[in-house]
């Protein structure tokens, strides 16, 4: 018989407030709006030599890390193919279409994702998540889930195997 090991960490510190925007169908794009996001994640894995997958606390504290580097921040796409981000020394101007935002550098955190949707994000953090782990551990996990949480039931999920 075997068996499937992994480890789940949620906890209610694992959080990020943040503004951003989205678009869909081609030329719709939100307005700018803000999340309390909470984020949650799973790493797959053979148990080791102390019978468990990885520490709790490596986990914890890579994604604390994560989160806190996004928090109240204004999330920005910059591999989208129609938003536009230019960044100089003082701002980020970003246009979508005839649409225009202006904000201060420091506000900004600047996404390599083609849109700041939540199954993108909890991609963004799994990869994070990932690297970190790897340079801890010296290994990659099997498979990592994140879930990132935006409205309390509104879940965006993604799951990424160790390469």
């Amino acid at each position: 018989m075997s068996a499937d090991f992994r480890i789940r960490v949620t906890k209610d510190y694992l959080v990020f407030s943040a503004a951003h925007f989205i678009t869909f169908s081609g030329n719709v794009c939100e307005r700018l709006h803000g999340h309390n996001y909470r984020v949650a994640a799973e790493v797959v894995g053979p148990l080791d030599e102390n019978h468990y997958v990885v520490d709790f606390i490596a986990v914890r504290d890579a994604l604390q890390n994560i989160v806190s580097r996004l928090d109240h921040y204004t999330l920005l796409p910059t591999q989208h193919p129609q938003i536009r981000v230019n960044v100089d020394a003082q701002s980020v101007e970003v246009t979508f279409e005839e649409r225009r935002w202006v904000f201060p550098r420091g506000d900004c955190v600047l996404l390599p994702l083609p849109n700041t949707t939540a199954e993108k994000l909890a991609e963004y953090i799994g990869r994070r998540l990932m690297d970190d782990l790897q340079i801890r551990l010296g290994k990659r996990p099997d498979e990592v889930c994140v879930e990132i949480d935006e409205c309390q039931g509104q879940i965006g999920v993604c799951r990424l195997a160790g390469e």
